[in-house]
């Protein structure tokens, strides 16, 4: 058995799943495309066993079939790789150093890199945001522009407020790390949900506040915090 195989079981983030499968994906992680021979030399299980494991890791999106191996006449040996939706269980860093490069880029005074960066990215989405919403009117039109947040990791949904008006929840930041460190972000993305929506927002909560939504009703209302023009929102 390969001892490496078995070591740091923290490096996979998959919680409830089998240690013989967290184990399978370790080893393709560690070593790539391998055929069922080679996968079989790091376990005490028979080919199978293994191969039925692989079958189901396979279903399940996280294992793919790289091809075959062909020795001589006999049968071909299928080769087994990673499939690219197992990478996110392996530990990512991507928020953090996004957020240092934000630091590190106002504290050069180079923040407006980073409104550039956002308005390009903007304005690239806007056409496709603005067909998919292209009449819809109401409640209807604002759950097509939650599906779009979600789609880009937000956790978006609308829910009725007590004074029975809908309101927008964006669930989770997925930018958080950056936006600690500048506004921009969020003044980008709430401008094309503005835009979208075709109506002011104010905000109602803030993650960064410690509540457990960021979100919105069109117009502004009496109490409520401003739409977010010249501060961090989420």
């Amino acid at each position: 058995m390969d001892e490496a195989d078995t070591q740091r079981p923290e490096e996979l983030l998959a919680p409830g799943m089998s240690d013989t499968r967290r184990r399978l994906l370790l080893r393709l992680k560690r070593h790539g495309a391998m055929t069922l021979a080679t996968i079989s030399e790091a376990f005490d299980l028979s080919p199978e066993t293994l191969r039925s494991h692989l079958r189901d890791l396979e279903a399940e999106g996280l294992v793919e079939r790289a091809g075959v191996r062909r020795h001589g006449r006999g049968r071909p040996e299928v080769i087994y790789q990673l499939a690219p939706a197992a990478e996110p269980l392996f530990p990512q860093r991507e928020g953090e150093v996004l957020g240092e490069l934000a630091a590190f880029l106002v504290r050069s005074g180079r923040q407006d890199l980073i409104q550039g960066f956002f308005d390009e990215r903007m304005a690239t989405r806007r056409t496709e945001a603005l067909r998919r919403v292209e009449g819809l009117e109401g409640r209807a039109r604002m759950e097509e522009i939650a599906d779009l947040l979600t789609e880009e990791g937000f956790m978006a949904e609308v829910e009725t407020s007590a004074d029975g008006e809908a309101e927008l929840r964006l669930c989770h930041c997925p930018i958080r790390e950056l936006v600690d460190v500048s506004s921009v972000p969020c003044r980008a993305e709430i401008g094309l949900v503005r835009e979208l929506l075709g109506e002011r927002l104010a905000r109602n909560s803030y993650i960064p506040n410690g509540e457990p939504a960021c979100s919105y009703s069109p117009g502004p209302r009496d109490g409520a915090r401003n739409e977010p023009a010249a501060e961090a929102a989420g």
